[in-house]
């Protein structure tokens, strides 16, 4: 008999899509206040997913959903560090 795994999914704020967690980038705000990509979906502190697409980030930038779940102002290299990961995990 074949156990299934169960699949962790996550809403993506821009979208409103679930998906797998693996399938999602996360965006974090540390205690600090500092905000930054969490490649690993490991870093401690408030956090917000984003489906790896440039639309959801670009809807993303547009209507400042991340900033609005993540309570901070978010600098425009976080979204270009965004699309530049997206179109990296495309080409491999």
């Amino acid at each position: 008999m074949a156990i299934n795994k169960k699949v962790p999914l996550r809403k993506c704020v821009a979208t409103g899509e679930m998906l797998p967690k693996k399938a999602m980038i996360r965006v974090v705000r540390s205690k600090e206040g500092e905000v930054s990509v969490d490649v690993t979906g490991k870093k401690p502190g408030r956090g917000a997913y984003l489906s790896k697409s440039e639309k959801a980030v670009e809807i993303a930038r547009k209507k400042n959903v991340l900033g609005h779940q993540l309570e901070a102002q978010i600098p425009d290299t976080i979204y270009d560090e965004l699309i530049f990961l997206i179109q990296r995990e495309s080409i491999l």
